[in-house]
């Protein structure tokens, strides 16, 4: 059967993959759904039968389907719990996967950055070399020119003799410069063929960085709608056999009425009869009752009295033996408090404390504007603002319930994630949400997308009881004021 089509009881029933781990996981998960079918018809003919049942045959069914329906919550319990644990450990994938791409993307920056001063290399000595070629070559043209004179136009010329001979002098002198000027020419032409081969051989890494980035973004894409997907089955399915038992148990509370209410009229005649004989009864058992309960009460009073006595003495001693613990314990923590004061003051004379561990940014890029600074409006930053690559992965910076998801006046896609101890991380500048309202996530977990173009920037502010903190300084920075 497709999924689109409508079925008994308002049941769908989904395609079961055949191969695959995650094949073998949903089969698992819906292997219920037979079952729920078999239900959802029986309850169809019971349906066409009710007309001829009596009150108490229909009550009995209703019974009977309402614990087949219990059957089926708790075989469904066990099925979230089995899509539970598939869901933590998609999230555990998610969260390595997301670091490997922050690696990868810092890796494909260095590359091109290294391209980048190869090319500018490659430029430089491209146009050095063209000089020094024009000069060369002015030089052999004119060395040219001279060697095409014959010696006797030489010494027709009108230059005394003085000139020619220092013409000559200078052409000797000039050929040794120009041979080593020619040898400093073919050297130079090697190295710049060999940063050619070096820079071919960077953008080659450079491409295949970014081949390996685009399947690594695939890879979280996909592993990303498969929790949405579990997420919204698991929902699903739950809101179905809560609904059916709700209207089952409704119609079974009708049919119990109708049968008390028959029950008593037949009762009502007999229980008349029945009632003067009742009442003698009662009020003899009354006052056998009234005389053993004032037995009792008398027994009672002096047992309460004996325990009374017996409980003072025990909390006199108590009392006594618990003073004598608090003065030992009172003793025993001072001298606790003295080491551990010496013990931090050691500490810290040794050694400066380190950054609180845990915090991170949720994308990898260059922070362009710091907390405190003025952005590009001339307003005081109470958050940071990171310059991240296109498309890249945003993760949660702590682990944390979203309670806010979506476009919010002119701030675009935003994100709050609410932590433990008072924080609060309002998150801005998405192309894509991919978590919703009420969902846990944990520290590093995908939570969206880059936009796809150009140099995206992402908002990042952290609040702790409602009050602005620098979000470097991380969660465990002091609490402070802040800037409202």
């Amino acid at each position: 059967m497709g999924a689109g089509r409508d079925h008994p009881a308002g049941v769908a029933l989904l395609p079961l993959p055949v191969s695959g781990p995650q094949g073998a996981g949903r089969r698992r998960a819906f292997s219920w759904r037979p079952a729920l079918l078999t239900t959802a018809l029986l309850v169809l003919s019971a349906t066409a039968a009710a007309q001829t049942e009596s009150p108490g045959q229909t009550l009995k069914r209703v019974e009977q389907d309402l614990q087949t329906d219990k059957a089926l919550q708790r075989q469904l319990d066990r099925q979230s719990q089995t899509l539970q644990k598939e869901l933590d450990e998609l999230r555990d994938r998610l969260v390595g996967l997301a670091d490997q791409e922050r690696a990868q993307e810092d890796e494909l920056a260095h590359l091109e950055e290294s391209l980048t001063a190869l090319e500018t290399q490659e430029r430089t000595q491209a146009e050095k070399l063209e000089g020094e070629r024009q000069q060369i070559a002015a030089l052999l043209a004119a060395l040219q020119r001279v060697a095409r004179i014959p010696p006797e136009a030489a010494l027709a010329r009108p230059d005394g003799p003085v000139d020619t001979l220092r013409s000559a002098l200078l052409l000797r002198d000039t050929v040794p410069a120009l041979r080593a000027r020619a040898d400093a020419l073919a050297q130079a032409l090697t190295r710049l063929a060999e940063t050619r081969e070096t820079l071919q051989a960077q953008r080659t890494r450079t491409y295949a960085a970014r081949l390996t980035l685009i399947d690594r973004q695939k890879e979280i894409g996909q592993l990303v709608a498969r929790r949405e997907e579990l997420s919204r089955q698991t929902e699903e399915e739950r809101q179905q056999v809560a609904q059916r038992t709700a209207r089952l148990t409704g119609q079974a509370a009708d049919l119990r009425q109708l049968m008390d209410r028959i029950e008593a009229e037949r009762r009502a005649a007999a229980a008349m009869a029945a009632k003067r004989e009742a009442e003698r009864l009662e009020a003899e058992r009354r006052e056998a009752e009234r005389r053993l309960a004032e037995q009792r009460a008398a027994e009672q009073k002096a047992a309460e009295q004996k325990l009374a006595e017996q409980k003072a003495a025990e909390q006199r001693q108590a009392e006594q033996k618990l003073a004598e613990q608090r003065a030992a314990d009172q003793k025993l923590a001072d001298q606790r408090a003295s080491e551990q004061r010496a013990r931090a003051e050691a500490e810290t004379a040794r050694a400066a404390p380190s950054p609180p561990a845990g915090e991170r940014l949720p994308v990898g890029g260059r922070v362009t504007v710091r907390y405190g600074e003025a952005d590009r409006y001339g307003a005081t930053s109470r958050g940071v603002t990171i310059q991240a690559r296109a498309g890249s992965t945003v993760v949660s910076p702590q682990a944390g319930t979203i309670v806010f998801a979506g476009p919010f006046r002119g701030y675009g896609q935003i994100l709050i994630v609410e932590h433990s101890h008072g924080y609060h991380s309002l998150i801005a500048g998405f192309g894509r949400i991919d978590t919703a309202v009420g969902r846990r996530v944990a520290t590093g977990e995908p939570i969206g997308l880059m936009p796809a173009d150009g140099s995206p920037d992402l908002y990042f502010e952290l609040r702790r009881h409602g009050q602005p903190i620098n979000p470097q300084r991380g969660f465990g920075a002091p609490e402070g004021k802040g800037q409202g």
